[in-house]
Formats: C-alpha cells, structure tokens, sequence
C-alpha cells in the first residue's frame, strides 16, 4: 500500500467516534470479539478488570479496610460463579485500535462517580444520568464537554461544530497534532468516549445550521440546556431564538476576566435574549460571512466590550492589523469549564434559578 493510499484509509477513519461493545456472557458477542482480535492482531488488549473490581469491593466496604484475603473473599462472591474474563464488557475503540475490559455500566457509573460522593449525592447522579446537554462551538467547547463528562453532569452530549483543528487551536484546545485536520466535535467525542464509554455523544460536524437547529435541540428529546460558544453572530442569535421557544436555558462562557451569562428561559419565557444586548437584527443572512472585524461592533456590546479586560480590547483593535482574530488562553478556557459545568450541574438539579452576567476576574480577586 503506498503513502497515498494509507492517507485516504485513515481520513476515512477520522470520522468513527463511537466504541463498539462486547458483553461476553452473551456467546456471540464473545465470538465476534474474539473474531475482531484474531482478525486484527495489530489491536492492543488491556485488562484491568481485577483492580476494578477490587475498588468496586472497597467502595462497598467505606467504614473498615479488607484485608488482602477478605477482598478476594468478595470479589469471587461478587462474579458468582462467572469467570473474570466474562464479566463486565469489551470496548473496543477502533481510532486507537484498542480494546479495554471494563465494569458493566452501573458498576462502572457507580465506581467511576464514587469520589463525587457527596458533593453530588446517588440520588443526583442519576437524576444528572437523565440529562441532555448540547454544544455548539468546539473550540472552547471542548474543555466544557469534557468536564462536563468527567463529572457526568449529564448522560447525553450533543456536540456542534463545523470546524477542524489547526495548529493555532493548539494553545487551548486539549489533543495531539495527528488531529490536525480532523473535526472538532469527533476530537470532543473521541476522547469523552476514552473517559466515559457509557455516555451518549452526539456528534453535528455541519455545525449548528438553520436547518439542524431544530433537531440539536430537540431531536430524542429536548435539551435541559444549551451552551453557546461559536463564533458565527447568526448562530448566537438563531440559537436563542430557538431556546428561547422552546424554554431551554442557555450558558455562555466568553473567556475574558471569567465572564458568565446565563439566560434561564425555561424559568423567564420573556426573557431579553443575552439580557437586551443582541440588537434587532432582520435579515440573520447578513451576518453569516462577516470577517472578524465586521464583527466587532455587532459582537463588542453582546460580549461586553466596555467591561473586558485591557489587554483584550487592545487585542481587538489589532484584528486584521497584527492579529487575525481576537485571543484566547487556555487558562481562562480551562476556568471556563469549570464555571460552566458547576453553572449547569446546579441548574439542573435545580440550585440555581437566575439570569444574568457574572464574573470570576482573577486580575480582581488575586492581587
């Protein structure tokens, strides 16, 4: 096979983000995956089961240590008679050519969560496990999707983008460089699948359109809420429009001084979109091929242009003159992720009931 050819294989690859699954006490799927294995001896087998399954037993035992003896004691009670290799499931995670052996998913789910305890109760987390949690825009998204899923806020994600990674994504969006050119959302699922293969991602690699809007939103059950972080004007504000009918809350990070809105039209259906700053726009056309700097007076009073930091409205000035397009850290996306995923885990369990813009400024609150 020459270069070309091996190149042409794996772009079509790129686009897989789902992990297949084997449970082996069913005889079929124990002989397709022993199939898969001697079909493909390239693939990497990995089996942590035992330890697993030894944590499994402690978590169950919170108030005395098991001794060496006792544990094996449990274990052996807790397969019941199945042999360690049958236990559980098999995920096999084609981009990588892996296969991992893993805890069944309430075992799993709850062995996985159990340090959350009781920060976030059971009876959270599985109320959490019911919920549906949409993304649009990968790039700072990212960070929010995957804290999100390590703190399974939510047991679905719906991820939109229609952007690939670039080098220059690279000083804040978490992957390697054999990413280059692979979309933004399968990069985002890939990796919440490598942490979580029991949550469900959806992935929108055309981005949030006007034509799939309605679907992200709604398609399999309505989203408990939208977290908006493109760049495209029209998507803000059509995404809204569309939230806002169909009474979802929608979350916005703009990672500069750790500004935050939240606009709860579940709670306030009258609500102003983005608090009265997005202006009366009719023809949404209009804005879809604005260059960065065409969008600076539409986007300066959205994202609070006369509040940001200095050193980010000096940056904006030298859109299209030393720069081409306004900068983010990865300190203040990381920090984005966090307020973010703490902002909708209270939302959801209803902890939090406001609307407004609020702001976590390090510059501020450390001097």
């Amino acid at each position: 096979m020459t270069i070309q050819e091996r190149i042409q294989q794996t772009r079509h690859e790129r686009l897989t983000y789902s992990p297949v699954f084997f449970e082996p006490v069913r005889k079929e799927e124990k002989e397709a995956l022993l199939r898969l294995l001697r079909d493909n001896p390239q693939i990497s087998v990995f089996d942590e089961l035992q330890s697993q399954l030894k944590e499994l037993v402690k978590i169950s035992h919170p108030t005395r240590s098991l001794t060496a003896a006792e544990t094996s004691e449990a274990i052996e009670a807790h397969l019941n008679g199945v042999q360690p290799e049958d236990h559980g499931v098999w995920v096999y995670y084609p981009w990588s050519g892996k296969v991992v052996h893993l805890l069944g998913r309430e075992e799993f789910i709850a062995l996985r969560t159990s340090r959350n305890m009781h920060k976030i109760t059971a009876e959270e987390r599985d109320l959490l496990a019911q919920k549906k949690i949409g993304i649009i825009g990968l790039s700072v998204g990212q960070t929010i999707a995957l804290t999100l899923a390590m703190e399974r806020v939510c047991g679905e994600l719906r991820l939109a983008d229609f952007d690939a990674v670039e080098l220059t994504n690279m000083n804040r969006l978490r992957t390697d460089v054999s990413s280059l050119g692979m979309p933004k959302v399968i990069v985002a699922a890939r990796e919440i699948a490598e942490i979580d293969p029991f949550l469900t991602v959806k992935c929108y690699t055309d981005g949030a359109t006007e034509n799939n809007l309605d679907s992200f939103l709604a398609e399999g059950g309505k989203l408990d809420i939208l977290v908006e972080e493109c760049d495209g004007i029209d998507v803000k504000i059509l995404s809204r429009q569309k939230a806002k009918a169909m009474q979802i809350p929608v979350v916005m990070d703009t990672n500069d001084r750790g500004m935050l809105d939240i606009e709860r039209y579940d709670l306030e259906p009258d609500y102003p979109m983005l608090h009265g700053l997005i202006p009366q726009i009719d023809d949404l056309a209009s804005l879809r091929n604005l260059s960065n700097e065409e969008k600076v007076p539409i986007l300066g009073p959205m994202a609070g242009f006369a509040d940001m930091s200095q050193r980010m409205k000096y940056s904006v000035g030298q859109i299209g003159k030393t720069i081409t397009t306004w900068p983010q850290l990865a300190s203040s996306v990381m920090l984005g992720g966090a307020m973010v995923t703490d902002t909708c885990r209270r939302i959801l369990l209803d902890q939090l009931r406001v609307s407004g813009r609020y702001y976590v400024d390090f510059d501020q609150l450390i001097q």
